[in-house]
Parts: structure tokens; sequence; C-alpha cells
């Protein structure tokens, strides 16, 4: 995973016994990797992602990704969207710059789903960027000085993170939402909610393994339960356990287009 073009990552809550923790995910294009931290803190996503680490990483603004170099990272831009719905609902100065950058929002994601939809090549979002992006941070600018401080903080906010807006147009392959994370931390969800979390470190790293498996399994389109039946097998004659890494032919599948 440490050494993917890309990966997406998102964190939720856990509890471990009577204290909070945290089980946080990383998606790749090739594995997906679950963990179970008592903390959420910048330590964790070093640990997760590997230090130092030079992929496009695709976050939330939470504070534990702030030691990533803003120029290798992409914003998601659902919590932008939730920031200008905020701003259009409180009338005003406020409401004419949040429907401004609604508008710009919808145009942008418009051709963001026709070059992920193949109608359009991704150096035809990289030409409509620029007066898109100028835009935007004229808007922003404007917002910072719009006499709503529920509106000045979020614009000023987005602004000093104004690279990490834009990786998705820059680089192919990037996506401007971090919806994989969310897709593949459901589960977990479930599951917390089902047991109310683990109650000692090993129960943990059981729930981090276990989901690690299904979700890697199922990413590269393999067969879950003939895949941990083999581990069992290996671990009970003492053999090495089948690699989670993808083989030629499943990288293969996953990669190339269905006929």
């Amino acid at each position: 995973m440490q050494v993917q073009p890309a990966a997406y990552v998102d964190e939720t809550g856990w509890r471990e016994g009577p204290q909070r923790a945290w089980r946080w995910t990383a998606v790749t294009a090739d594995v997906t990797v679950f963990v179970v931290r008592r903390s959420r803190r910048a330590k964790v996503a070093q640990e997760l992602l590997g230090e130092p680490c030079w992929g496009w990483l695709v976050t939330d603004r939470w504070r534990a990704y702030t030691w990533y170099p803003s120029w290798r990272r992409q914003w998601w831009w659902a919590h932008r969207r939730r920031d200008i719905e905020a701003m259009s609902a409180r009338g005003g100065r406020s409401q004419e710059i949040g429907e401004a950058l609604r508008a710009q929002a919808r145009q942008r994601f418009h051709w963001w789903h026709r070059v992920r939809d193949g109608t359009r090549a991704h150096t035809t979002l990289a030409r409509y960027r620029w007066p898109v992006r100028r835009d935007v941070e004229r808007l922003l600018e404007a917002g910072q000085t719009c006499g709503v401080p529920k509106t000045e903080g979020p614009c000023r906010a987005i602004l000093t993170r104004r690279q990490a807006r834009w990786t998705f147009v820059r680089h192919a392959g990037v996506d401007p939402t971090n919806n994989a994370a969310e897709r593949a931390i459901r589960p977990g969800v479930l599951w917390r909610k089902g047991s109310f979390g683990t109650q000692r470190p090993d129960g943990s790293r059981f729930v981090g393994a276990m989901l690690t498996v299904v979700a890697t399994l199922k990413q590269q389109h393999r067969h879950v339960l003939d895949s941990v039946t083999a581990a069992c097998e290996a671990a009970l004659c003492g053999e090495p356990a089948p690699s989670l890494l993808p083989t030629v032919d499943a990288l293969n599948q996953v990669l190339l287009p269905a006929a």
C-alpha cells in the first residue's frame, strides 16, 4: 500500500473496551488496509502511510494529515460543498458568494464526471481549470471580508490549502472525492453497531486484519471464503499464508476493461 501512486484515507469512531478508539482505512488501487488505534492523531496516519510517502493522498480536512505536503494532497470536495451550502443558507452577502461558488462547483463536477466516464480527455479538464480556479479564488477572497464570521472562516481555511484543492486536475488517477475510503469503511461501521466494538487490543487487531483481508480480496475479485480457508490450512500445516498481493491475473482483471 505504501508504494501505490494514490491512497484514499479516512477514519471513523470505534470502541475498545471502555475507551474510545478509531478505525482507520487506506484504499489504493491494489489493496485496502484497516487498523484500529486509540488515537486519531498524525502518528497513526504516518504509521499507516509510511514516512516518507510520496504518493497522492486524498483525505478530508482533519488535522492529522497536515504533515503531508499540500501539493501532494487532494482535499475532499464533499466537505467544501457542505461549507458552500451553509454559506448559501446564511443570507445577504454570504448567500451571494455561496450561490456563486455552488454554480462553479456544479460546473467543475460536470466536467469531472465526463472525464471519469471517458467522454472527455483529462487534458480537457486541465484546460478548463484556470478560469474556474480564478473565479473560485476571487469569490473566496471576497468571502473573507463579507462580514459573516461563519463564512469568513471557511473561506480563509480553503484558501490556505489552495494547492490541495486542484490536485485531481493536475494529475490523472486522483479523484476529487474520498468515496473509495467511505465505501470501504461502511462494513466496519455496521460491525461496530452490531458488536459495540472490541474489548481488548487482540480483538482490535482481528477486526483490522479481517476487514483488510475481505476488502482486499473483493477488490481483486478473489473468493473470500476460499482464500481464508487456504490461510487457515496453511497455518495448521506450518506453511506460509497465501499472499494478499494481487496475482498477475487478478491485477489484469482489475485494470483491464471487461470485454
